[in-house]
């Protein structure tokens, strides 16, 4: 049975996509330690494929990148459910890192990350605050456009 998380995603029009089994290495989408849930990173999906190729500042402008970081946000929350069965398990969300595939010439990649920051915010208020780093990078997985990983307090 969805929680109250759940209830607001729907609410919002979003609902948690599968989770993906990691293809490049013998990782894990997610490693518990105590109460700390350490989520790998995340590339957005669309109906399971990767989407989301390109740069942003090329192909993408900054709102069609925030778009992807929500996307790979909920990829972030498809894992945190897997681990701990219910988002309303998740005490605070503690630290986002998110990794921009981007042109030369683009800054604001920062503004980019807010798409996910934005969503964990609005889905667990206070709690979902957290710290972050946002870096551009010249080059990502598969080509997308961003990655999402996260540390997360969890019951």
């Amino acid at each position: 049975m969805a929680g109250v998380v759940e209830h607001k995603l729907k609410g919002m029009g979003l609902a948690l996509p599968e989770t993906a089994s990691p293809k490049v290495a013998k990782i894990l989408n997610w490693k518990r330690s105590g109460n700390l849930l350490f989520v790998s990173g995340q590339v957005p999906r669309v109906n399971g494929e990767i989407s989301w190729i390109g740069k942003v500042g090329r192909e993408y402008s900054l709102e069609q990148g925030q778009a992807a970081a929500r996307d790979s946000a909920l990829m972030v929350l498809a894992c945190i459910n897997e681990a701990v069965g219910d988002l309303d398990n998740v005490r605070e969300i503690v630290r986002i890192k998110g990794y921009i595939n981007v042109d030369p010439d683009f800054t604001d990649v920062s503004a980019c990350l807010n798409g996910a920051s934005e969503l964990f915010i609005e889905l667990f208020g206070d709690s979902g605050r957290h710290s972050r780093t946002a870096i551009g990078a010249a080059s990502m997985p598969f080509g997308v456009a961003i990655e999402v990983e996260g540390v997360f307090e969890v019951e």
